[in-house]
């Protein structure tokens, strides 16, 4: 396979690894990105288009100049006590944003779109491994913004012949094994690097966000999928649209992307301990409104149509890519 791909949100974390594995798999990944939260310096692998997705006259020059195959569309707003407290930004900023870029895409005459979406889409459900049948009952406005996304992206194919292929997954952890790309926000609010942050220093302590929940140890579960596994997927899901599998004449179709196993707060910390063999300061704090107990997703499906295989997918193996990317890399450091 081959041709340009736009990359929306690719000077981000997930973005800039799925810029390196479409590189790698032949593609030209053009990264459309505005830099509020990303980092010009993880844009290698490809051209490198500043840009708003509110901007319609902006995408319509980057559509002309490219002229991609596909989107494979990563940018948003995803901090879920941000989406509690300004719920209109999230619709703003995810929504609006996502209708402007389908709408060029169409315009575009694209046809093939990637999207990422979330399994912050389902709520609460403890005790269920969920699958792409799960009922979706989000508890804050980012889960609802990502619903609303893949309920336009069915209605586009219905209406315009869009092919979509849409992802749900939960915490990504990780980073490119070859350290040129990785884990890098301002402020950071990821489990994984806050707790590598923490070990070596560069914050006095990490807060646990809730130590009462009904789990074993207190803390809340969630599933963990490694960045270079989770972007992997959606290159396998943009060929399996190219290749002409799921709807011919334009509609959706779901993957749910997680190895099926849940590790708590403090199990990552424990992990974490071993796999650096230094210690973790921490320190108790309250729940934060909008999380959930326990989140743990199934592969089944993308497994099997997809052929995707999560290798790196251990607790062991993300934080020592992380703790290798955090020692070695960084962004304005």
């Amino acid at each position: 396979m081959s041709g340009n791909v736009l990359v929306t949100g690719g000077a981000g974390y997930i973005g800039s690894h799925a810029c390196k594995a479409l590189r790698n798999a032949g593609y030209t990944p053009v990264t459309y990105d505005s830099l509020i939260t990303g980092w010009r310096e993880a844009v290698k692998f490809g051209p490198f288009e500043q840009g708003d997705l509110m901007d319609r006259t902006r995408l319509d020059e980057v559509f002309a100049t490219y002229q991609p195959v596909a989107v494979m569309h990563f940018a948003a707003l995803s901090q879920v006590g941000e989406a509690m407290s300004q719920p209109g930004k999230y619709w703003r900023g995810n929504v609006c944003a996502s209708l402007n870029l389908i709408e060029a895409t169409i315009a575009a005459g694209v046809k093939d779109f990637v999207f990422s979406s979330t399994c912050a889409t389902y709520g609460d459900h403890d005790g269920v491994v969920l699958d792409e049948r799960t009922t979706q009952l989000p508890l804050n406005a980012y889960g609802a913004s990502k619903r609303a996304i893949e309920d336009m992206l069915k209605d586009f194919g219905a209406s315009d012949g869009l092919n979509s292929v849409i992802f749900r997954y939960f915490n990504v952890a990780g980073a490119d094994p070859d350290s040129e790309v990785g884990e890098f926000h301002q402020p950071e609010t990821h489990l994984v690097p806050l707790i590598l942050d923490a070990i070596d220093g560069k914050r006095l302590a990490l807060t646990i966000h809730g130590i009462d929940y009904p789990t074993e140890d207190g803390t809340c579960i969630r599933d963990y999928v490694h960045v270079m596994d989770l972007v992997d997927a959606h290159v396998q899901g943009l060929n399996w649209l190219r290749n002409g599998n799921g709807p011919t004449t334009g509609g959706v179709d779901v993957f749910c992307l997680g190895t099926g196993d849940g590790f708590s707060v403090r199990e990552v910390v424990a992990a974490a301990g071993s796999v650096t063999n230094l210690s973790v300061p921490m320190e108790d704090g309250p729940r934060r409104a909008g999380d959930a107990v326990k989140l743990v997703s199934g592969s089944r499906k993308a497994r099997e149509e997809l052929g995707w295989t999560p290798e790196r997918s251990t607790m062991p193996q993300m934080i020592l890519d992380a703790w290798r990317w955090h020692q070695n890399g960084g962004y304005g450091r």
